[in-house]
């Protein structure tokens, strides 16, 4: 049964607007999005392209400021934060995977996974980063460079950087789009496989219903609003 105790709330959204564009021609990208997910559960944002859920997941991450409504996450009130104090809320309470990896290239898989945790204080950021690394299966490519890897391995030092500091919560934004679908399948085994183990709460991005099924829950949306919210 879904818990509706705000206490077991990862993420409390009301009344989430966000418009962009110049005063004169607005584009209303969320139009009054009400949304909470539970710590520990998987929830699938289903859309197609220009449905507003990548926006969504901008907001609930930080990454976007909201134009209206509430956001709280892991317990921060998000509008009461400037860009500074949303970057320094994301350090260790949320990990994304996106679907461009965005590896630096000059850094080997273990100093892409390693040089974060370094940044966010962790003393045993490379110990880590070989161990997060091993565990999704890349513990003999440690001193390779992205280009030095294939797409699937690439995803994988993509998702071992994000569940490296044991973020309570992750989001994945189309984490399989640059992969072939035997690939693309693998690393959602794999991630899924990771966030059971992390004990994360995980937000998945996706066109995909097949891939929104995986999810314990699926919230459906349409031209910036939810239109269903149903367990998968």
């Amino acid at each position: 049964m879904k818990s509706t105790d705000p206490a077991d709330m990862v993420i409390a959204a009301r009344n989430v607007t966000l418009t962009l564009g110049a005063d004169a021609a607005p584009t209303h990208i969320l139009k009054g999005i009400d949304l909470s997910i539970a710590r520990g559960t998987s929830v699938a944002l289903l859309g197609p392209s220009g449905s507003g859920k990548s926006s969504l997941m901008a907001v609930l991450s930080g990454l976007e400021r909201a134009s209206g409504g509430s956001v709280t996450v892991a317990g921060l009130d998000f509008g009461s934060l400037d860009e500074d104090g949303l970057a320094r809320a994301r350090r260790g309470r949320i990990g994304i995977v996106l679907q461009a990896f965005h590896l630096l290239p000059t850094m080997t898989a273990r100093e892409n996974v390693a040089v974060p945790m370094e940044l966010a204080g962790i003393s045993d950021a490379f110990e880590r980063a070989d161990a997060e690394l091993a565990s999704v299966g890349l513990g003999h490519r440690l001193d390779r460079y992205p280009a030095q890897l294939s797409g699937g391995e690439q995803q994988r030092v993509a998702i071992a950087r994000a569940l490296g500091p044991r973020p309570p919560l992750v989001f994945a934004d189309e984490p399989t789009g640059n992969l072939d679908a035997t690939t693309g399948a693998a690393v959602m085994d794999l991630l899924f496989d990771r966030r059971t183990a992390t004990g994360a709460t995980l937000v998945v991005i996706t066109h995909d219903p097949a891939l929104a099924a995986r999810c314990d829950r699926i919230v459906e949306l349409a031209d910036g609003q939810i239109v269903s919210d149903r367990a998968a």
